[in-house]
Order: C-alpha cells, then structure tokens, then sequence
C-alpha cells in the first residue's frame, strides 16, 4: 500500500497564480525540466471543454511538426476580446515583442505598474530612427518611480528591468547599454543573491557580443562576492561557483578570464577542507577544459585521503577520467598506481 502511494506523489506540487502576463512555470520546476536552456522544447497543450484543467504534455519536434498542421484544421478558433485590442495586437506582433515570462524571474509588488512602462519604452527601442534618450527615458522613470523602503522588493525590480535591458540589447543590437546596467542597476542592488545573479546574467550577455574586457569585469566582481561568504556559507560559496561555471563553459573566453577562474578556482580547491567540495571544484576544472589543472589537484585529494576513506573510490575514478582525457598541453605521467587498494 505504501509503494502505491509513493507512486501517486507527484515530481513537483505548487500553487501559482495567473498574473497579467500569464502563468510561468516556477523557477525550481524549470530548473528540473529544462536542464539545458538552449534547447527547443515542445508541448502539445490541451484544454477540455469543461475548461478545468491545462494539460501539457511533451512531444519530440518530429511529432510537433506532423501534429501542427492537423491541429490547425481542426481547431475551434477562440473568441476575440474587442477590435480595438485585435489591431493593435496586430501592429506590435510584426516585429520582436517583449518576453515578460524573462524580466519578472520574481514577483513583487510594483510589477503590474511597471509592466505598461516597459512595454511603452519597448517600442521606443524598437524605433527606427532610435530615439535613445526618451526610450531610456523611461526606463529611468520605471526605475525610479516605484521605488519602496524595502530592499528586497527594490532588488526584484532592479534585477527586472536587467533583465528587460538585457532582452533589449540582444534583439536590437544594444551592446553599448551593459555599461548603463553596470554602473547604475548592479550598485543599486541590495540583495547577495541577486546582487551576484544579475552580475552572471551580464557575463553571459557580454561573452553573446565577444566584449571580453566587460566579461572580464564582470566575473571580478563575482569572484569577490564569492570571498565575501562566511566559512559558514560553504553551500552557497559552491553555488556560486557552479552557476559561474555553468555561464562560461560553452562559450569562448579570453585569455584573463581563464586567468581569473583558474586562480580563484585553484585558491579553493586547495584551501577548503571538505572533500566533497574539492571533488566539485575539480569537476568545475574538468567541465572549463582545465584539464591539467583538474589532475593535478585530484591526485592531491587521492594522496591527502586515508586508504579506509570512503571517498577514495571515488577520487580514483575522477583521476583515471581524467588521465584519459585528451588536453591540449602535454600531460604529466602519473606516478600512481590506479589499482592499489
């Protein structure tokens, strides 16, 4: 009775709510379903007549394709609210929109007032000629107009309209306005957390356009938030590296960017204690291609466990993956025996 009851828990239970934007699927669920952001998920979404349930279930793109057209055909179309709307639903659509399920990551309270702003402000920047100054203009008055004595809520719409500038950037060729966001968004943020995660979604926008030098920059300023965890805060000190990590890996880097993550990661693995986050950090190594570096500080933890350890299995497959891993450089011969017990 018990394993069938295990089986009826469902993977994920929450209560949201349907906002003005529409319904986003929370940010831990996403982070479980869509491991790899960069690739195209498809659903085939269903609603009963009795309109009490939204099913979505997932499709590979081959079914997506096959199932589009007849869908289509068949389809009751849906009624329309007013003209007036339709037209200018119409107008907007032609060229790129706004992604509101991306700049309201988190909720808070000025959200609905700030939302009509910048999507006027959108527009602005959609412009050709581009008027920058009104367009900016008002994204300085969303800004500064629902401003709280609250920090956390200030945060949330700070980190919202980064997110919205950032949106801009990529679809209207921007890259100029990272300097904007740096110097007067990322100071005002009075919040660790997303302090540290605004700065990696600047990383991540730099490295899209090759401005190394802001990249640069940028991961400085994580790498110091990162010193600034207490010895306690050992979890969230190995978080941050990971999201970094996650950030930079499949891009390409400068030479002083490897630099940084290479110092900064070596600083830690070989000055924190526990033998679970050196194993982490040199994974971390592994995943950035230092692979020299990864072996090298994986013999050290091999040869610093006793031989009753538990972990010391474990440590010797991480040695062995990678004295096989092809590097560019020449890789040091390995004065361990791999089967000694």
């Amino acid at each position: 009775m018990a394993e069938e009851n295990s089986k009826d828990t469902p993977l994920f239970e929450e209560i949201i709510k349907k906002t003005k934007t529409g319904i986003t699927f929370p940010k831990n669920l996403r982070d479980v379903l869509f491991e790899d952001e960069e690739e195209d998920v498809f659903f085939r979404l269903t609603v009963p007549k009795e309109k009490d349930k939204i099913i979505l279930r997932f499709i590979s793109e081959e079914q997506a394709k096959q199932l589009s057209d007849e869908l289509k055909a068949k389809q009751p179309k849906l009624p329309q609210k007013t003209k007036q709307k339709q037209s200018t639903k119409s107008r907007k659509s032609i060229g790129p929109t706004p992604s509101w399920g991306e700049y309201f990551v988190y909720d808070f309270d000025a959200k609905d007032k700030i939302q009509p702003i910048l999507e006027s402000a959108f527009y602005k920047f959609a412009e050709k000629p581009l008027n920058l100054e009104d367009a900016m203009g008002r994204v300085k008055y969303a800004l500064v107009s629902f401003l709280t004595s609250t920090k956390t809520e200030n945060a949330k719409l700070y980190f919202t309209v980064e997110k919205f500038l950032l949106d801009i950037i990529e679809k209207f060729d921007l890259p100029n306005l990272l300097d904007w966001i740096f110097e007067k968004i990322i100071p005002s943020i009075e919040s660790k957390f997303l302090y540290e995660l605004a700065l990696l979604e600047l990383i991540e926008s730099s490295l899209k356009f090759k401005r190394w030098e802001k990249a640069e920059i940028y991961i400085f300023h994580v790498l110091k938030n990162i010193d600034s965890y207490a010895d306690s805060e050992i979890y969230n000190l190995m978080n941050s590296f990971k999201q970094l990590v996650r950030k930079v890996k499949y891009v390409e880097r400068s030479d002083k960017i490897d630099i940084l993550l290479k110092e900064k990661l070596l600083e830690y693995g070989e000055g924190i204690e526990d033998i679970d986050c050196k194993i982490q950090i040199v994974e971390f190594l592994e995943d950035l291609n230092y692979i020299e570096l990864a072996y090298d500080l994986a013999k050290k933890i091999q040869l610093s466990l006793a031989p009753e350890s538990m972990k010391i299995e474990e440590v010797r497959k991480l040695v062995r993956r990678l004295h096989k891993t092809p590097i560019t450089e020449n890789k040091p011969q390995s004065s361990i025996d791999f089967d000694e017990e």
